[in-house]
């Protein structure tokens, strides 16, 4: 089968096709024929090694997403069979050989889910780091809820900043479906028409606007959640539009990494500063992510593309390193990779 791997770290330069047997799946594994895989930050963090985590294995197949259909189970699998369309979560978490830029690969059968057959590869692939991220925003709150459902989040006011990204598409759709208000913040037109597309009740032109007075107009009481993705930026905003006890859930570090906190308005607010990191938030705390989130896709409140606020950007197998590009350079979207044609029927 064609994967691509790397053996070092670098540029995509380092990014090579090659021929690898097809892996059988052992105990408790699920082996799945990749449709479409799906490319975020961290594989390209983790590619060029200025990812937190520790890089250990000699050859690396990047990715952490993708979609496709299972086509070998081992022992020990029972709620999957072979045939099962599916999705698929932190597929490469120890940078080996089981990412989902490859035609096969081999899972943990607690990282592949079920995809309704109304739900499309593309959906599948988008789903994974930006939605179990922004899921865990979404409930890490001290007043709760900790997992999320129609009306989870009835009376809660969401400000989710840098609605037009991945995560912050995710964020938006997550946090309608829980019946939160959402704000967002953007730095054009462009985005705003995105956000509003996702389903963002309130979009906020931060380069035109003073985003705290106009979250202060929408939501005089305050915000009772912040999904954050610049912190170093935001933290002033934050506190000014934070509820009492309200949390700031950070998952990146755009816009710098470090942030002057100022610990008064911080004590005044009760205010809680959560940081977010999927590889390290423990194997309760995904799974509960990821039922949650297949729910809201059975429910369709997390549909992708240009109509829906997250345009798809496509990519080649052998395209890999240039849809790697594309993300770090901050291409607007989500950027997919066509691994494998969809059999009919």
């Amino acid at each position: 089968m064609k994967a691509i791997v790397y053996t070092e770290a670098g540029d995509s330069g380092v990014l090579a096709v090659r021929e690898r047997p097809v892996p059988e799946p052992g105990a408790g594994q699920v082996r799945v024929r990749v449709v479409v895989s799906g490319v975020n930050p961290t594989d390209w963090k983790s590619r060029r090694g200025s990812s937190t985590r520790e890089r250990t294995a000699r050859e690396s197949v990047p990715n952490q997403d993708g979609a496709g259909i299972v086509d070998a189970v081992g022992p020990d699998v029972r709620d999957l069979a072979v045939g099962d369309r599916v999705w698929i979560y932190l597929a490469a978490p120890d940078y080996g050989v089981t990412g989902t830029a490859q035609e096969y690969t081999v899972q943990p059968a607690g990282h592949v889910v079920k995809l309704p057959h109304d739900a499309s590869f593309d959906l599948g692939a988008s789903l994974g780091v930006p939605a179990l991220t922004a899921h865990r925003a979404l409930t890490v709150a001290e007043d709760g809820p900790s997992a999320l459902a129609p009306g989870a989040l009835a009376g809660r006011v969401v400000l989710v900043a840098g609605g037009a990204g991945a995560v912050g598409h995710a964020a938006i759709q997550l946090a309608r479906w829980a019946g939160a208000t959402v704000i967002t913040t953007v730095s054009g037109p462009h985005k705003a028409a995105l956000a509003r597309a996702a389903g963002a009740g309130h979009v906020i032109n931060y380069r035109e606007e003073d985003v705290a007075a106009r979250v202060r107009q929408i939501a005089p009481d305050g915000v009772d959640v912040v999904v954050e993705v610049a912190l170093a930026a935001n933290w002033a905003i934050d506190l000014a539009v934070l509820k009492p006890r309200g949390t700031v859930a950070v998952y990146a570090n755009d816009g710098g990494d470090a942030v002057r906190l100022g610990i008064g308005a911080g004590l005044v607010a009760n205010a809680r500063l959560q940081f977010i990191l999927l590889y390290t938030v423990g194997a309760r705390v995904l799974a509960d992510a990821a039922r949650d989130v297949a729910a809201a896709v059975a429910d369709r409140a997390l549909p992708v593309g240009q109509e829906h606020g997250l345009p798809l950007l496509r990519f080649g197998l052998h395209d890999l390193a240039a849809a790697h590009d594309a993300v770090e350079s901050g291409a607007v979207g989500k950027v997919l990779v066509d691994v494998a044609t969809e059999p009919e029927g």
